[in-house]
């Protein structure tokens, strides 16, 4: 089975960078451009990790985080890595506090973003 990636991101530009190099490493992928889309494709596709930026419009990233751990369903344990240009060690810290598995600055390599996801992937059971 091939594994699914849900990004979530209000720039096209970025979500079109991730999920190109993704493609490519053959993994199902998933966009989102905020929040309350990227809350839809979880709850009907049930990914098996996302990609979610922060800082969008309307509900933020760690809003969305923060709704994923809550949840009374198995997408509670869902691998959550946040992909934002907010850099300070405050920002990190308010990520990993609200259950992120990881913490990804931009700009970013896409080989080193693609390398973060099989790793991810590899330690998660689902």
């Amino acid at each position: 089975m091939t594994d699914h990636v849900l990004i979530v991101d209000d720039d096209p530009d970025i979500r079109d960078l991730v999920a190109y190099k993704l493609r490519h490493e053959s993994y199902v992928v998933s966009v989102a451009g905020d929040g309350e889309a990227a809350l839809q494709i979880i709850a009907e596709q049930h990914p098996d990790l996302i990609l979610l930026d922060i800082m969008m419009p309307g509900m933020s990233g760690l809003e969305v985080l923060e709704q994923i751990r809550s949840a009374d369903n198995g997408d509670a344990q869902l691998c959550v890595a946040l992909l934002t240009a907010k850099a300070q060690e405050s920002d990190l810290e308010r990520g990993f506090a609200l259950g992120a598995d990881d913490y990804i600055v931009k700009p970013f390599s896409p080989l080193e973003l693609a390398s973060r996801v099989k790793a991810m992937l590899a330690r998660t059971t689902r």
